[in-house]
């Protein structure tokens, strides 16, 4: 009996998978969430989401990551189910490498956002809305009154075109040297390409997503 026992406390006080594969799941959940919603968080400092909470995340994963493959030695001795956490770390890298995260969260962005959007727009072309910042003609401050459809204090960005119409840039992030992205709004006819922000140097990106709607990069 005292030998039963000993053995069944034994086996109970035996190595546990738990807290390995807990921590698998909260790291993969925060990376896959910061991929996600990177967006939401472009009103925060750039060079803290560069330079911080970015490289933070991706040591914290990789770091993880090796520590998960130690456990494989042990699935020998102490079961298969020590190999859990590294198939979760190895299920996520999968999501992120081949997954449609940003595109996911554009789509989102733009559904979200965008009837709000086009009244902004109808409030432009009526000459509700003006550029009303002195610093810059091109910006318009749409500030608390308004919903919050641009990144960098609710600022949207005007050009007028031959044709009277305005190209509208509604920010979803702002970055460090004049780098940008956004939905930009064009007038009928028009071309993103001929936005004034692109004078200089033509978009590195542009993707259409509805008639007169374009996602538009630098």
């Amino acid at each position: 009996m005292a030998e039963t026992t000993t053995a069944a406390t034994t086996a109970a006080a035996g190595p546990s998978v738990r807290a390995p594969l807990i921590a698998a799941i909260l790291v993969s959940i925060a990376t896959l969430g910061l991929a996600i919603f990177e967006l939401a968080m472009s009103d925060w400092p750039s060079g803290f989401v560069l330079l911080v909470l970015v490289p933070l995340a991706a040591l914290t994963f990789i770091g993880c990551g090796l520590w998960s493959m130690t456990l494989l030695l042990r699935i020998r001795q102490d079961g298969v189910e020590f190999a859990a956490p590294f198939a979760i770390y190895g299920l996520t890298l999968a999501l992120l490498a081949y997954a449609p995260l940003q595109q996911i969260a554009l789509q989102r962005n733009f559904d979200w956002h965008r009837t709000d959007r086009e009244r902004i727009v109808a409030r432009i072309e009526a000459g509700e809305l003006k550029p009303n910042l002195a610093h810059n003609p091109n910006l318009i401050a749409l500030g608390n009154g308004e919903a919050n459809v641009s990144v960098g204090g609710n600022d949207v960005v005007v050009d007028r075109a031959e044709n009277g119409h305005y190209y509208v840039l509604f920010l979803t992030a702002r970055g460090l040297k004049h780098r940008f992205s956004g939905f930009l709004h064009v007038p009928p006819g028009g071309d993103p390409a001929d936005f004034f922000e692109f004078d200089d140097k033509p978009p590195s990106l542009v993707v259409r997503y509805d008639k007169d709607w374009y996602f538009v990069a630098n």
